[in-house]
C-alpha cells in the first residue's frame, strides 16, 4: 500500500503510479512487495489465476506501459538514488538503463514514443525532465512531478506543490511555455493526474475531509474533472485511502489501490464503473 502520512496540517501520500493497463486492455500490471523485493507483476483481466512476474529487481518504485504496449519503463531505488529503466512488457528480464546517479522516478512515454518524461528531485525541488529516445539527450522542462503527456498537443499535466504544502494539478505547454493551474483548493491537495483514453476526463487523487466540530478525518479519494478543470467531481467516499487510479482502455472503468474490505488493512486492486459521460452534462 502506498504510504499515507497524516498530520494536523493535512495529508502527504505516495503519488507515484503503481498500476497500469496494457494497450489491448486485457492485462493489468501492478507493483507488489514479495520476499523483501518490490517488482512488477502482470495479471490477465477477467480470468482467475495467478500473476506473472515481469521484473526481477530489488526495489522497483513505479512504472508505466509504453503506448504501443511493447515496453514498460520503471524507476528503481538503488542505494541513495532512483534511476529509470526500460524493459520488455512481454518477455525476459533484460533492462536498459535510461538515467543514472540522480533521483529520477515516474517515467512515462509520450504518445508518439519519441520521449520519456520523468520527475527528478534535486535538493529541495522537483522538476520534470524528458529523455529523447532517438538521440539519448536529456532536457529539463518545468517544475513539477507525476507527469502525464497529452496526446493532442505539446503539453503535460503534472502535480505542483505550493509554499503552503498543498499540491495542485497544472497543465504545462512545453512548446509555448504557457502554464495553467487546473485544480487547486486552499484546504486540500490533489495529485497524480491521468487522462482517460477517450481524452475527455482527467482522473486524480485528492484529499477529502469528513467529521464535525469535534472530530475531523482526512483521507485520500478519487476525483475527476474535464481537461480544463471544470466539472470537478468526487468519485469515492470510503474511509479507506484510495490511491494510484488508472483507466481501463475503453474509459468505462477505473482501477485503483485501496485497503477497503480488509480487516488486516491489506492493499488490493479494486475496480469501479466510471459513472459519468459527456451526455450527463
Amino acid at each position: 500500500m502506498p504510504i499515507v502520512k497524516r498530520s494536523s496540517k493535512g495529508l502527504q501520500w505516495f503519488t507515484n503510479r503503481i498500476l497500469d493497463v496494457s494497450k489491448d486492455g486485457k492485462h493489468i500490471a501492478y507493483l507488489s512487495l514479495r520476499n523483501a523485493t518490490s517488482n512488477i507483476f502482470v495479471k490477465e483481466l477477467g480470468k482467475q489465476g495467478g500473476s506473472t512476474q515481469r521484473t526481477n529487481r530489488q526495489a522497483v518504485i513505479d512504472f508505466s506501459y509504453s503506448p504501443d504496449g511493447e515496453w514498460i519503463c520503471f524507476s528503481e531505488q538503488r542505494g541513495k538514488t532512483h534511476q529509470v529503466f526500460r524493459t520488455s512488457a512481454k518477455q525476459g528480464y533484460i533492462c536498459r538503463q535510461i538515467t543514472s546517479a540522480n533521483n529520477d522516478y515516474s517515467p512515462i512515454y509520450t504518445a508518439d514514443m519519441a520521449q520519456i518524461f520523468f520527475a527528478r528531485q534535486e535538493a529541495n525541488s522537483i522538476s520534470i525532465w524528458g529523455y529523447d529516445v532517438g538521440n539519448n539527450f536529456l532536457s529539463s522542462y518545468t517544475m513539477g512531478m507525476n507527469p502525464w503527456p497529452l496526446s493532442n498537443e505539446p503539453a503535460i499535466l503534472c502535480t505542483r506543490t505550493g509554499s503552503d504544502g498543498r499540491s495542485e494539478i497544472w497543465k504545462i505547454n512545453y512548446s509555448t511555455g504557457v502554464e495553467e493551474c487546473l485544480i487547486s483548493d486552499p484546504n486540500r491537495s490533489f495529485a497524480s493526474p491521468c487522462v482517460s483514453p477517450d481524452g475527455e476526463w482527467m482522473l486524480f487523487v485528492g484529499e477529502s475531509i469528513a467529521g464535525n466540530d469535534s472530530f475531523t478525518y482526512r483521507n485520500t479519494d478519487l476525483y475527476v474533472a474535464r481537461l480544463d478543470g471544470t466539472m470537478l467531481s468526487q468519485l469515492t467516499y470510503h474511509a479507506a485511502d484510495d490511491l494510484s487510479p488508472m483507466w481501463s482502455k475503453d474509459s468505462r472503468y477505473i482501477y485503483f489501490v485501496s485497503q477497503r474490505g480488509s480487516a488486516e488493512a491489506t492493499a488490493n486492486i479494486w475496480r469501479m464503473t466510471f459513472p459519468y459521460t459527456l451526455n450527463n452534462y
